[in-house]
């Protein structure tokens, strides 16, 4: 057998588990609900999650625990010896060394723990969109925003492996509270979450008239969903919330290209899924907002190649290198 190792994205509501060989070919797939028990101590129900789904690949093709290795990659800030220190969008683990937790089940799992971005960034970087770019900049599009940067052909980690925390860079100081605490944080207007927020306060303000009557008049009840779907059909107030989104998306493009002078960002994530609407707006307004845009190349927005699949892939192969 080719050596195999396993990826597991841990997201905010899925569990994503990838078997693939040293091409980066899928061997195998599962997937489980993203567990969230608050009683129980932090990573507990994570790590039950990871060995469920390695359990199921392992049994599914004949394989041991001895025959692969397994990456995981998390979202929030994780250390350089594999502690998840802080995540907002999965507060259950928190604070917890979930290799450590992995290894308390199943004693011969060869494992290593990350950020899911960092691990999305290294896939594309490896195999996908961004191969062949040596400065590039991950921005993973879910229920909030994660980013990983490659800079000179290698993976920044920074100096306690916090790098890359992107969603949390604040672009409205007076805006509205972010899970990780603070106010106006880019995740609060590019991310999922983030339509879904402007979305409901365009509803309200009368923007969607047409979406507020297919939902029996009740502006509530407008989801970020219904505006992604009505933009797809070409309906113009949706045009002009997908717009605005793309003008936040561009917004901290443009700062980040400011800071790092990195040409290449490569779009990932769940909402990366209506990047026919959503790159071109950001592609449009990231001319005007970012510095001596006359004067630079052309940054380029490229949509993820593996999407959703960008994290376990990347987290596969950052395993078979730990333990090559």
């Amino acid at each position: 057998m080719s050596r195999v190792s396993l990826g597991v994205d841990i997201g905010g509501t899925k569990v994503l588990a990838l078997a693939v060989d040293d091409a980066g070919t899928e061997l195998d797939a599962e997937r489980i609900v993203t567990p969230h028990v608050a009683e129980r101590p932090a990573g507990e129900a994570t790590a039950d999650a990871v060995i469920s789904v390695v359990r199921t690949l392992v049994a599914r093709n004949g394989w041991s625990l001895a025959d692969v290795t397994v990456g995981v990659g998390l979202p929030g800030m994780m250390t350089h010896d594999g502690i998840l220190a802080f995540a907002p969008n999965l507060p259950t683990a928190s604070g917890a060394d979930l290799g450590a937790h992995l290894r308390a089940r199943e004693s011969e799992i060869r494992v290593v723990c990350a950020n899911d971005a960092d691990c999305a960034a290294v896939a594309e970087y490896r195999w996908g969109a961004a191969r062949g770019c040596d400065d590039v900049i991950m921005v993973t599009l879910g229920t909030g925003i994660g980013g990983g940067i490659i800079s000179g052909g290698k993976l920044v980690r920074g100096r306690s492996g916090f790098a890359g925390e992107i969603g949390h860079m604040v672009v409205d100081a007076h805006g509205p509270r972010c899970a990780c605490g603070s106010r106006g944080c880019w995740e609060r207007y590019a991310s999922g979450a983030g339509v879904a927020r402007l979305s409901r306060e365009a509803a309200a303000a009368g923007r969607l008239p047409v979406l507020v009557a297919r939902h029996g008049g009740d502006p509530d009840a407008v989801r970020g969903e219904d505006v992604t779907a009505a933009a797809a059909e070409g309906l113009p107030e949706a045009l002009a919330v997908i717009d605005e989104v793309g003008w936040w998306l561009a917004l901290g493009i443009a700062n980040l290209a400011a800071i790092l002078d990195c040409g290449t960002f490569v779009i990932g994530g769940g909402l990366s899924q209506a990047s026919s609407l959503l790159l071109p707006a950001a592609e449009r307004h990231v001319k005007d907002l970012v510095e001596g845009a006359a004067a630079r190349p052309p940054i380029d927005i490229r949509v993820s190649q593996f999407n959703e699949k960008s994290g376990a892939l990347g987290a596969a192969w950052l395993a078979a290198d730990h333990f090559s």
